[in-house]
């Protein structure tokens, strides 16, 4: 008995001790586990770059500005340029109207017996304090003294707007989380409608839940709360929708394609705790078309603003959820058509 295995040991080759065969594949997951990991790196040099750049070079950018009084002639021709878009208004009642109407975002009165900065902190706290100080400068420049008037503050309760820089990432997550978990309770193409549905419902529920918490809670809204409910919901249904249609659509590439532009750009370039005139130019603008930055304008002009401004934001973030609609449309009918074309038995 010892002489068989002897033998049949010996037949194998290499002694039997090492005939297992080698890893399937040879040298590809060598570089598929470079390629990981290559990827990741990009990955993260991309976010670090998408939200590093934008406060690093934030500032006025072409912010509008107006001032009114007897030198404001020589006063816009010293302050016109890259960081400043300035406007000549005819008095301070004029330059107060602008300024809440969201025409400019301040104002100096310049007079001979002093300064008076106009501000809209709620628009925008930097770009107030930016303002401030230019306000403070001038003054000094004519030797009179400034005064700071804040024409449209953050709430009382939260005197800085915490509250609101806070709300950036529930916005968001509002819109990828619901369409992540009703995508994992309902999956496959037969509960298409019933995902819409589920979305549609939850931004209706979280949007009056996030409202009753910055306006009862925090105190940081000052608007009218059913309004400010709605735009939040519209906001997360903007960025839901367009998830569930390009996951049914083009699967989990379409959806990680989505969250990849959410992250890496919507987020950083929303402007909402900021205010968009301190992002560079063009990233604001860009920042203003996706849902992040839109939600972000239209729960400004809802909450401190009374509705003014909140138009272009409303649309940009409708015709999110109509695209997002769109594509859940054109894979229910691409569905149809390879039930349709199967064979019948």
């Amino acid at each position: 008995m010892s002489t068989n295995l002897t033998t049949s040991a010996a037949s194998e080759p290499d002694g039997g001790a090492s005939s297992a065969a080698p890893p399937p594949g040879g040298r590809k997951p060598v570089i598929r586990l470079a390629a990981v990991v290559v990827g990741l790196t990009a990955a993260i040099t991309v976010m670090l770059c998408a939200f590093a750049l934008p406060s690093v070079n934030g500032g006025p950018h072409h912010a509008p500005l107006g001032v009114t009084g007897p030198a404001a002639q020589s006063v816009q021709a010293k302050l016109d340029g890259d960081a400043w878009d300035v406007t000549v208004y005819d008095d301070a009642e004029a330059l107060t109207d602008a300024i809440e109407g969201r025409d400019t975002v301040g104002g100096i009165v310049l007079g001979s017996d002093g300064v008076t900065v106009l501000t809209a902190t709620a628009g925008g706290q930097l770009i107030s304090t930016a303002i401030g100080g230019l306000g403070e400068t001038l003054a000094e420049q004519q030797h009179v003294s400034a005064t700071v008037r804040d024409l449209v503050p953050f709430p009382a309760d939260d005197p800085r707007g915490t509250g609101l820089t806070g709300a950036a990432l529930p916005m968001v997550f509002g819109g990828m989380l619901p369409a992540i978990v009703l995508l994992q309770v309902f999956p496959g193409h037969a509960r298409l409608r019933t995902r819409l549905a589920g979305v549609v419902a939850f931004a209706l529920a979280a949007g009056a839940a996030v409202s009753a918490v910055l306006t009862f809670g925090t105190g940081t809204l000052d608007g009218d709360f059913w309004i400010t409910s709605l735009g939040l919901a519209l906001g997360m249904a903007a960025l839901a929708i367009p998830f569930l249609g390009l996951e049914s659509l083009f699967g989990f590439a379409g959806f990680g394609a989505g969250a990849a532009v959410t992250m890496f750009l919507g987020n950083p370039l929303s402007g909402l705790p900021t205010g968009p005139y301190w992002l560079p130019d063009g990233w604001s603008a860009f920042g203003q078309f996706l849902p992040p930055g839109a939600s972000g304008s239209l729960l400004r002009a809802n909450a401190y603003f009374d509705g003014t401004g909140a138009g272009g934001p409303a649309l940009v973030l409708t015709a999110w959820a109509v695209v997002g609609l769109a594509l859940m449309l054109v894979a229910d009918r691409r569905n149809r058509r390879k039930v349709a074309a199967r064979p019948t038995v």
